[in-house]
């Protein structure tokens, strides 16, 4: 059977002058309309679509690819905004999606963007988008390891730094101490597992942690300093943004791989940057 709201491989039954119509099991006979009909598909083959509902309500199949799908988080547009009913968000396909008033969390305007949960209503069988984000958040207890890289989407700010989801599923916190500079809501970025604390609450880094990270950051910096001549303007007075913007590590990884890279005595520190030492 077809499942709303996500990608499905449906057999094409027949074609009509609207397009072809799938088998969508017990919903049916689900019309993917002619635009969107690659060249040289005919019935009997299968489709990878794309099911949902159109403006009349009834099940439609695309080939386009939405920017999420049910169960995912994601970052939209504000398209626009209908007092009494909510936003409508840009999620990409032709109907925009809805953001009922009841689900969300502050207010929006068209032009903005929204952190969003998309999901399925079940009362009214329609693909919806909830900005209460902590509902969806899953709270089983994860099964990751420290160091592990995982997937982050910026969600807000604590006083401490950013909460963040991790892989589409659990909340986490990155402390502003590790990070260059400001992050924005709905910003997506690789990290990594810190500390899963006996709560259940996880700690995140953007750098790999401990020993793990000095020596591929260390590698990076003399990579960086050997496509410089061999020399780098960076040191401990430098800007985080600097380094992260040179380097792609915060200021603190970046100190932790000169370090090291001093004690093996490849590199020089000078009070204006780096150089490497030459190879006797």
């Amino acid at each position: 059977m077809a499942l709303l709201g996500r990608r499905n491989t449906l057999p094409i039954v027949r074609e009509a002058p609207p397009g072809f119509y799938l088998d969508g099991g017990a919903h049916g006979e689900i019309l993917l309309p002619g635009r969107y009909i690659p060249a040289g598909a005919r019935p009997g083959e299968t489709m990878d679509v794309f099911v949902y509902r159109d403006s009349e309500d009834r099940l439609v199949a695309t080939t386009e690819t939405p920017r999420a799908m049910i169960g995912e988080f994601a970052s939209l547009r504000v398209v626009s905004w209908r007092p009494g009913i909510g936003a409508f968000l840009d999620w990409g396909l032709e109907k925009d999606l809805l953001l009922p008033l009841r689900e969300l969390a502050a207010s929006v305007r068209p032009g903005g963007w929204v952190l969003v949960y998309v999901n399925l209503d079940e009362r009214s069988d329609r693909i919806v988008a909830s900005a209460r984000l902590d509902r969806w958040l899953d709270l089983t207890p994860p099964d990751y390891k420290e160091g592990q890289p995982v997937k982050l989407i910026v969600s807000g700010r604590t006083p401490l730094g950013y909460r963040a989801i991790i892989n589409q599923a659990h909340g986490g916190l990155l402390y502003r101490a590790e990070l260059a500079g400001p992050l924005f809501e709905g910003e997506q970025l690789d990290g990594f597992i810190r500390t899963i604390r006996p709560d259940g609450k996880i700690d995140l880094g953007i750098d790999p942690a401990g020993h793990l990270r000095i020596a591929p950051l260390g590698e990076r910096v003399i990579e960086a300093l050997k496509a410089a001549g061999g020399r780098l303007p960076y040191h401990d007075g430098s800007p985080p943004e600097e380094i992260r913007a040179a380097l792609g590590m915060s200021k603190k990884a970046f100190k932790q791989a000169i370090g090291a890279l001093y004690r093996e005595q490849r590199i020089r520190i000078d009070p204006d940057g780096i150089r490497l030492r030459k190879v006797s």
